[in-house]
């Protein structure tokens, strides 16, 4: 058996600490819980931290523009990295679809919304307020809108709507009883691969343009090796198995 000097084994154990790096991630907020479980196995498995900032992809869209210290985007869509690809904020070639996100049609009450007649709920109308994420910055919004639109629902509902600044503060609206029922993402509210509690419906997929949330390198994180290691490890089984569990669905 070789045997492993003490001054080597702290030299290499230096020499671990020194290789690893911080990443600053900005995160849609669909995406807060499995991202907070990616960044815990992230740093587990590859000595790497990943600080991550949540929000909406709007917002966040706007402050990396104006030269925010972000070196990683994890947007709820493909149109804002895309768009940030085209100015020159991103290192090229880095963007990929990480998750298809889900939309539910939710309420906390355990009664509100009868399996698999979310459709019919709408359309009958009989509740106060509906929360929806803003839909110009927000992408479960922006398909939130586009299934009333195809329930033909929309004009009857609109005096209903209150508007969270992300699906984060929708999700709050909902949970506390400010508004009776809201579209949040599926990963809000599922446990063991059904929704929690309360009472939900899943949207059918052909009501709205698929939720593809792309990944991108920052050109603030294009010589950061954390950054490049984030990218990789979203590709991983640990963390698609992850991102499975939330129920988003994965590209092929």
């Amino acid at each position: 058996m070789r045997c492993i000097s003490p001054l080597l084994a702290i030299t290499v154990s230096l020499t671990s600490v020194a290789q690893a790096e911080e990443v600053s991630v900005a995160v849609a907020a669909n995406f807060t819980g499995p991202m907070q479980e990616i960044a815990a196995a992230f740093a587990e498995d590859t000595e790497h931290e990943a600080k991550a900032a949540f929000g909406s992809s709007g917002k966040f869209y706007a402050q990396i523009k104006n030269g925010a210290p972000f070196e990683v985007f994890l947007s709820a869509d493909a149109a804002k990295p895309a768009r940030l690809a085209e100015d020159g904020f991103t290192v090229p070639g880095s963007n990929f679809t990480y998750a298809l996100g889900s939309l539910v049609l939710w309420s906390a009450d355990a009664e509100r919304i009868p399996a698999g007649e979310g459709a019919a709920v709408l359309q009958a109308g009989e509740f106060r307020k509906l929360a929806i994420a803003n839909p110009k910055t927000a992408p479960y919004g922006a398909a939130a809108v586009a299934t009333l639109q195809a329930l033909d629902v929309e004009d009857a509902i609109k005096p209903k709507l209150v508007q969270g600044e992300n699906i984060a503060q929708t999700y709050q609206f909902v949970s506390t009883g400010n508004a009776e029922l809201g579209f949040v993402a599926l990963s809000q509210v599922i446990q063991d691969g059904e929704i929690g509690s309360g009472s939900g419906w899943r949207v059918p997929a052909e009501l709205h343009e698929p939720i593809r949330q792309d990944a991108v390198v920052l050109t603030q994180g294009k010589d950061n090796p954390a950054a490049q290691a984030l990218m990789e490890y979203l590709h991983g089984e640990r963390a698609r198995n992850i991102i499975r569990a939330y129920g988003y669905n994965l590209p092929e």
